[in-house]
């Protein structure tokens, strides 16, 4: 396995503002990862960047330490209305970089709000009135708020758009174009747009509302950081579950995310591992956005070791030290593929992105293959070496798997041999 490491570039050496220095200090951030060493030097000067980055490449950082920087040094008289915005594609993500930007602000008398839907309606409409330099949320409760009259987006020097194709993909182009077209115009404040991938869409966004911004491209030979070890296996139908429960049992991960394509799979996967008695919770669209976040609580605390996933649920998480991805199916879109595997080997860590091409979404393979540019090398195993003493879910014990097992025992070998595709 590869791994790549942070950039030799140290935040001390930044002409970066010294309230700004100290939260990352603290924060125990000393070397930009490349992401960081290649857009933010751009930033300080003022250059609009468009940055193609997987998630997980210190992108947020990047983002908050350019937009602290830039209201510390350039003054305006407070007016109650934000100085800056930050939209991200889910509530999630939104939850997220407000805790980033929590512990990096702390020595810049910077206020921060954050806006999302799905609860604290009137709360959060209050936090607005109070009077805030920085909004983070999701477009929809953003445009809700600002045509109600509750905030002004005239007094707009910084705008960052995060996970941008993702936005797109959800739809909400005509949203951030509406807010976009009623702050100041690019030229008079600083843009900063990060995506996974730069697609026609995405660039015409890019250069429609920004002003002549830098391309900054991370990774740009592989879309798969070469510090994720890819794995790939073949399971039968039989064996798919089985494997899965003895891979984790295998490789005891610390902390894992299993996606699935469907709700459905995602409740089947959720139940035959609380069966096995691990520390799971389950994400998909059906789980209420208050239980959402307890799961997500819980597993960033070490509660949980594992989650359980679809994509539309996962979308946007940004949970540091996941050392596993599963894909217990495989995604039908490819870009789904870099977005999962995206959740570990972040900020410099390694991670271990372990797929079943099973007899229903082998056939996605190809395309993958062909859009992160490497084959996923490949790992056979014996099925006859696979646990053969798990306990059946409740909802499913009629329909029991009848493994007849008997080779392997807790604790051995599944029986691995790498095959070199």
């Amino acid at each position: 396995m590869q791994t790549t490491h942070l950039t030799e570039t140290h935040f001390s050496n930044l002409p970066i503002h010294p309230d700004v220095l100290s939260g990352l200090r603290e924060a125990n951030f000393e070397h930009c990862t490349p992401i960081q060493a290649l857009s933010i030097p751009h930033l300080l000067g003022g250059q609009d960047i468009a940055g193609q980055a997987q998630t997980g490449t210190g992108k947020t950082i990047a983002f908050l330490v350019s937009t602290f920087h830039h209201l510390l040094t350039h003054h305006e008289t407070r007016t109650g209305q934000p100085r800056a915005i930050i939209m991200a594609p889910t509530r999630e993500l939104a939850v997220q970089i407000h805790k980033d930007a929590l512990l990096l602000s702390q020595h810049t008398g910077l206020s921060l709000g954050l806006i999302y839907g799905g609860e604290g309606y009137q709360s959060q409409k209050e936090q607005l009135e109070a009077g805030v330099d920085i909004v983070i949320g999701t477009t929809g409760r953003i445009l809700d708020y600002y045509k109600q009259g509750i905030f002004s987006l005239e007094h707009i020097q910084v705008m960052v758009l995060d996970e941008a194709d993702r936005m797109l993909d959800l739809g909400f182009i005509k949203d951030i174009r509406f807010l976009l077209r009623r702050m100041p115009s690019p030229e008079k404040r600083l843009n900063m747009l990060f995506s996974a991938t730069l697609s026609f869409r995405v660039q015409e966004l890019a250069y429609e509302h920004m002003n002549n911004p830098v391309h900054v491209q991370v990774d740009a030979e592989n879309m798969t950081a070469s510090r994720i070890q890819e794995e790939l296996f073949y399971p039968s139908n039989e064996d798919k579950m089985l494997l899965l429960l003895t891979l984790l049992e295998e490789e005891w991960p610390d902390k894992a995310i299993v996606f699935t394509n469907t709700k459905q799979d995602c409740e089947k996967v959720t139940a035959w591992m609380q069966a096995d008695k691990h520390r799971v919770g389950l994400l998909s669209g059906d789980v209420p956005q208050k239980k959402r976040l307890q799961i997500l609580d819980k597993f960033t605390k070490g509660q949980l070791d594992f989650l359980v996933a679809t994509d539309v649920a996962a979308r946007g998480l940004h949970i540091d030290k996941v050392t596993h991805v599963f894909n217990y199916d495989l995604p039908d879109d490819p870009e789904d593929y870099v977005h999962r595997i995206g959740r570990t080997g972040r900020a410099g860590a390694t991670g271990h992105a372990i797929s079943f091409a099973c007899e229903k979404y082998a056939l996605n393979l190809p395309a993958i293959e062909e859009y992160i540019r490497h084959p996923i090398p490949v790992t056979d195993y014996l099925s006859d070496a696979l646990l053969d003493d798990v306990k059946a879910p409740r909802y499913n014990r009629k329909k029991r798997m009848q493994s007849g097992k008997t080779y392997n025992k807790r604790g051995s070998s599944n029986g691995r041999k790498h095959n070199n595709k």
